[in-house]
């Protein structure tokens, strides 16, 4: 393959790639409109940086919570371009206009007078797990709904601070504060409840996703393992030799690293062809390297 044609079909991946992202940031997003709009307006859930600030100011101005906001994420757009420069995030900017349009677009076109049921629990665990499912697909792909990140982007920039996550919290921290005497003390203690359950859900589906086996198996025979990973599963492994502390019988060990579906078949592998192999199996989401997640 000459020069020129490799480099087409470089661009070529690389443009069904990006295809492939900006269609789950879409698909993501419209999950957290959904949760957002939903479940967590007609419940005037304050928990959550832009719109959490948003429940709050509506009942405040006359405002709607889609249109506030709009206009927030609108403004800190603009403070993102002055502060952080035009390529600060394209990802994060089309996910924040997206939402923002996204919001309006739902208030005119299918207005809710209340919420969808007659059970608060109920709709909090979808205003919590629906956002918190989408903003962690999001931050897998490197990018974010905007918002109160991009606070965090500029404070990131020009402080020295170390831990950009606390400020953040304080910040959506007094929101829920505020909600208790915006609306009632029962709206302030679900929005904190959904304020502390919202980082566990994000940090869970995140790990859950990336979630890959490592396998560290010590063998006699390391050939009909080694090619069964080759072969049927497309996966490498690193082999090298090794000795019994026991006996001092000459040993293999393999070390590989196996998307779920692929450690059952290696395991169901070993336990019938290679019954004697000892066999360690870890959880692991930070696999990094050619076949799982880049550097970059």
């Amino acid at each position: 393959m000459n020069r020129e044609a490799l480099l087409e079909r470089m661009h070529k991946r690389k443009a069904c790639w990006v295809a492939l992202e900006y269609l789950i940031l879409t698909v993501a997003t419209l999950i957290m409109i959904v949760g957002v709009y939903v479940f967590k307006f007609p419940n005037n859930y304050s928990f959550g940086g832009v719109t959490g600030i948003a429940v709050v100011l509506s009942a405040m101005v006359p405002l709607t919570a889609g249109t506030i906001n709009f206009i927030l994420n609108m403004l800190l757009l603009v403070f993102g371009f002055m502060f952080l420069g035009r390529g600060f995030g394209v990802k994060t900017v089309y996910v924040s206009v997206l939402l923002s349009v996204g919001l309006s677009f739902l208030e005119k076109a299918f207005p809710m007078s209340g919420p969808l049921t007659d059970q608060p629990v109920l709709e909090l665990m979808f205003a919590i797990a629906l956002p918190a499912f989408s903003s962690a697909i999001l931050f897998n792909i490197g990018a974010s709904s905007g918002g109160t990140d991009i606070l965090a982007m500029i404070m990131k920039k020009y402080t020295k601070l170390d831990n950009i996550g606390a400020p953040l919290f304080l910040v959506d921290f007094v929101i829920v504060v505020a909600s208790c005497f915006v609306f009632d003390i029962k709206t302030g203690l679900f929005s904190l409840c959904g304020l502390l359950a919202k980082s566990l859900v994000i940090d869970g589906v995140i790990e859950n996703i990336n979630l890959c086996k490592y396998f560290t198996i010590v063998c006699n025979n390391p050939e009909p393992i080694c090619e069964f990973i080759h072969q049927h599963l497309n996966r490498s492994a690193t082999v090298f030799q090794a000795q019994g502390s026991y006996q001092h019988q000459e040993k293999y060990v393999i070390m590989t690293v196996m998307k779920r579906s692929q450690a059952v078949e290696l395991r169901n592998f070993i336990r019938i062809f290679e019954p004697d192999a000892f066999l360690m199996i870890t959880n692991s989401s930070e696999i990094i390297g050619k076949g799982f997640r880049g550097l970059n």
